[in-house]
């Protein structure tokens, strides 16, 4: 038996060695190894022999086996080693030092990430600096500190993610603001940005999309401050440009305003123009003097300190600086829109 191993061996590597292509290699590694295999019907025939011959014989042809893959395995690397030079011995020879036959397409900044660091870098010139905090959040830091009532629609789960109550993933990034008062006394001057999650999905919701806010905290801080930075904000991304304050109500500021910017696209005008709804305004985000309960949540004194907060959606402000009429089209990764950008 040990010499009809030896024997399949050598033709085994003869075979091997001379196989001329990669198909021919297959059909001679079939014929040793498969499961019709020689070498495998060997292998078979081990349980006809006695223990002490199973074992001496096993470790034989085991060896064979092993070595007969190995052999495969080096003629297949030099099978394709020899296709590569063949390839590049043909007339006309393959120059590798040309440039390529075809344009390689580069990426850009996202237009919303465009639009997020235009933001950071106005702000950061009048000191702001940039605040993190975490996408997965408790109910603690994204309601109840932000003195956003039990009952609030916001807590429903319509309208939030919820984990595992009280773990919920954030719907605003005003969670940051807490967390950083929280972390240090005034005077606080932040920019919180990053991702936001709420169940929504429309021509102007996503379910995930982009805030960004800001907080400014010390002694006798008013809402002429507030104002004065929404249009210089505004400004370094618009051009001066009029705003309008309108009444409105956020559980964490009082005063509390929605913020609407004269519409780019008709001057004011509102005649048929489809981004203001023919009403000459749009709206870009909400703001506020910071409610004392908040304050009261951190460990402020609010008999002695005032601030203010104000947030806008990214993609939002996305879609009026470049004219982007459905803010899916912002997700969808399709190269042709993106690389106008």
């Amino acid at each position: 038996m040990i010499e009809n191993i030896e024997r399949i061996r050598d033709e085994a590597r003869s075979q091997i060695s001379s196989a001329p292509d990669p198909h021919e290699l297959d059909r001679i590694r079939v014929h040793y190894l498969g499961k019709k295999g020689l070498l495998t019907g060997l292998l078979h025939q081990l349980k006809d022999l006695t223990p002490d011959k199973r074992k001496e014989m096993g470790a034989v042809l085991n060896q064979v086996k092993s070595d007969t893959e190995n052999h495969i395995d080096r003629r297949q690397t030099e099978l394709a080693r020899i296709e590569i030079e063949r390839e590049l011995t043909k007339t006309p020879s393959l120059d590798l030092t040309l440039p390529g036959q075809y344009a390689v397409h580069l990426g850009s900044v996202h237009p919303v990430n465009r639009v997020i660091d235009q933001c950071v870098q106005a702000l950061k010139r009048v000191g702001y600096s940039v605040a993190t905090g975490p996408e997965v959040e408790l109910e603690y830091y994204n309601f109840e500190a932000l003195n956003t009532p039990d009952d609030h629609p916001a807590r429903d789960v319509q309208d939030t993610f919820y984990i595992d109550p009280p773990v919920l993933l954030r719907s605003h990034t005003s969670p940051v603001q807490i967390r950083t008062m929280k972390a240090q006394k005034p005077p606080v001057q932040i920019l919180a940005v990053g991702k936001v999650y709420r169940s929504d999905y429309d021509l102007t919701h996503t379910p995930m999309f982009h805030q960004i806010e800001g907080l400014m905290v010390d002694d006798n801080i008013s809402l002429a401050d507030l104002k004065g930075t929404l249009y210089y904000l505004v400004k370094s991304l618009f051009g001066a440009r009029p705003l309008r304050f309108r009444p409105s109500y956020f559980p964490f500021t009082e005063p509390s305003a929605e913020v609407d910017m004269q519409c780019i696209s008709c001057k004011g005008n509102g005649k048929d123009c489809r981004m203001c709804k023919s009403t000459g305004w749009v709206e870009i985000g909400g703001c506020g003097m910071v409610h004392p309960n908040v304050f009261k949540a951190v460990g402020y004194d609010p008999d002695v300190t005032s601030g203010f907060a104000f947030g806008m959606g990214m993609e939002r402000i996305t879609m009026l600086k470049y004219g982007i009429d459905d803010l899916r089209s912002l997700f969808e990764n399709d190269h042709r829109m993106l690389e106008q950008f």
